[in-house]
């Protein structure tokens, strides 16, 4: 239906073209709002009526004509009627629709997906800092961030998943001091231990192991860096750099379980070391957008919509947050990158004005509007039907293995992506693990194992062999459910470019669910091993479309597609 509907937008486009030159750019098809009223529906007689100085409902009525003068339309298009001022509204042949079948078995895995781009982008997701285990905040951005990466994979770019380690300032100076107090014997509770609203200390049992491990003088391994404990509790810098390579390799664990690979991991530190952080200074100042006020220096950052100046370099020297954020993604600019995302916390809504502010004043060539931001809430958890407290000072809080250990790593990615990023969402763990129609996952699931079986079961009595599916006769689909699931196989593609444009992979989500109840209710209706063997096999081309776009949606969220459940 696909090839058809590219077809039927052309021959729009010229017709509109013909009317009007340069009014085929407002060739487009929409999905009329009651479904009785068509397949496509098009509102361009409505757009031109008034430039053109006619009544939109008799221009409706001339593009009719010469629509339906045309080879393509003839072959393909059951009826056009005009509806209200000027709507068009078309109705396939069942031949049109049926397109769509042997279209998803012919190009299996790539169905839905569009030519390769020569565009690079990078999305930066996650980004804990290496200062305890992931939280489900930090899940939920694992998911969303890995979804969008093949959400844009899919609409032909070049996709490069990045990890921004926070390895630098005082939150692992914090990390270094708690670990050496646990080393020294001290814990959360004595007098020696930092306490208060504001008190520098984790309190995490996580602390505790890893100043165990250090005075066992154990080496731990993670991504990038290899470390191996001296044992001397004095050596703060030793403990520090322990301490970090434990968490990284803790967070590396996290993250196999989730099935998440990133492409880089970039090191906060290294935009010091390097020297990025002040050649990015250097470059604001050069641009005359600072100034020095207070004993500190400042951005002017009101000068690209921020609400207030900010202050890039404090009184005592150090450069605040934002600074090397800057730095990083002028990196980002530099490497090839034009297009950026970054998925964050709705805590970090204020970052974004300054560093667009940064970026723009740095006179680099960086576009207005870089980068782009997906902001998220985090996450409750309820199980047993209370809340689990997330506290991540307090050591109470729900990791992300966790949550995979009481669930399943498909039920974690699909629910945590079943939400908009920015709307509040409680994961229910009792609701994840049943096996029942209410759970969205296994609902989903189940409808591509269902499918699996009747095609195994086909195979086994008949010997038959799916790939032989897309050659079948596929004129006996045409009940109102068969037809009415190939035209939801059909929005796939279109549904894809949208959830990538917005940003919003809870569209897969919704529109997996209901095309897993359009197939129930298709199976409910029509049994599909019938005796006759012209209907089997085009029954059982729908079915095996039905699986290949179910199979196809899941990966794109990172959920399996089991064959049996």
């Amino acid at each position: 239906m696909l090839s058809v509907k590219i077809e039927l937008l052309e021959v729009l486009r010229q017709a509109l073209e013909n009317l009007s030159p340069g009014a085929g750019a407002k060739a487009a098809f929409e999905s009329p709002k009651v479904a009785a009223h068509g397949d496509l529906a098009t509102t361009a007689a409505m757009q031109l009526a008034k430039p053109l100085k006619l009544n939109p409902r008799q221009l409706a009525e001339t593009l009719r004509d010469a629509l339906l003068a045309t080879p393509a339309y003839q072959a393909w298009v059951e009826a056009i009627d005009i509806a209200g001022p000027g709507f068009i509204n078309i109705k396939l042949k069942p031949e049109a629709k049926q397109q769509i079948v042997r279209e998803v078995l012919t190009q299996t895995t790539q169905f839905g997906s569009q030519p390769a781009l020569d565009k690079k982008m990078l999305v930066e997701f996650v980004s804990a800092n290496p200062t305890g285990p992931l939280h489900v905040g930090h899940g939920r951005q694992a998911a969303l961030g890995d979804a969008i990466c093949n959400l844009f994979q899919t609409q032909g770019w070049s996709v490069y998943r990045e990890f921004y380690y926070n390895d630098a300032g005082v939150q692992i100076a914090t990390l270094a001091t708690s670990t050496q107090l646990r080393a020294q014997g001290f814990k959360p509770g004595d007098s020696e231990w930092p306490s208060g609203e504001n008190a520098n200390a984790y309190n995490g049992e996580y602390i505790a192991d890893i100043a165990q491990d250090f005075m066992a003088k154990k080496t731990v391994s993670a991504d990038d860096r290899e470390f191996t404990a001296s044992g001397d509790i004095d050596a703060l810098d030793h403990i520090r750099q322990f301490a970090v390579a434990y968490l990284r390799h803790e967070q590396d664990l996290d993250l196999k379980a989730f099935e998440v690979q990133f492409d880089n991991y970039y090191l906060e530190s290294s935009l010091y070391t390097s020297g990025k952080v002040a050649d990015t200074v250097q470059k604001l100042q050069d641009a005359g957008k600072t100034y020095e006020q207070d004993g500190a220096l400042w951005l002017k950052s009101t000068d690209y919509g921020d609400d207030k100046d900010r202050v890039m370099r404090k009184g005592d020297g150090s450069f605040t947050y934002f600074v090397p954020d800057v730095a990083y993604h002028i990196t980002k600019w530099e490497r090839g990158f034009e297009k950026v995302i970054n998925i964050q916390g709705t805590d970090h809504h204020g970052t974004i004005a300054r560093v667009r502010a940064g970026l723009q004043a740095a006179n680099v060539g960086i576009p207005q509007g870089y980068p782009d931001y997906v902001l998220h809430t985090m996450v409750r958890v309820v199980k047993g039907g209370e809340e689990v407290k997330i506290s991540k000072r307090a050591g109470s809080y729900v990791t992300l293995r966790d949550l995979i250990e009481w669930t399943s790593k498909d039920a974690v990615r699909f629910f945590l992506l079943s939400r908009k990023p920015d709307t509040e969402y409680t994961f229910d763990v009792d609701l994840a693990i049943t096996k029942n129609n209410d759970n969205p996952v296994y609902y989903v699931q189940y409808a591509h194992a269902r499918i699996c079986s009747v095609l195994a079961a086909w195979r086994e009595k008949d010997g038959g062999n799916a790939a032989t599916l897309a050659q079948a006769d596929l004129s006996p689909l045409t009940s109102p459910q068969a037809q009415g699931l190939m035209l939801l196989l059909a929005k796939y593609p279109d549904m894809l470019t949208a959830a990538a444009s917005g940003f919003a992979p809870h569209d897969v989500t919704f529109y997996l669910r209901e095309l897993a109840a359009c197939y129930h209710s298709y199976y409910d209706a029509e049994r599909i091993l019938v005796d006759d063997v012209l209907v089997k096999k085009a029954r059982l081309a729908l079915v095996a479309a039905t699986a290949q776009v179910l199979q196809n949606g899941l990966a794109v969220l990172g959920v399996s597609a089991p064959q049996k459940m």
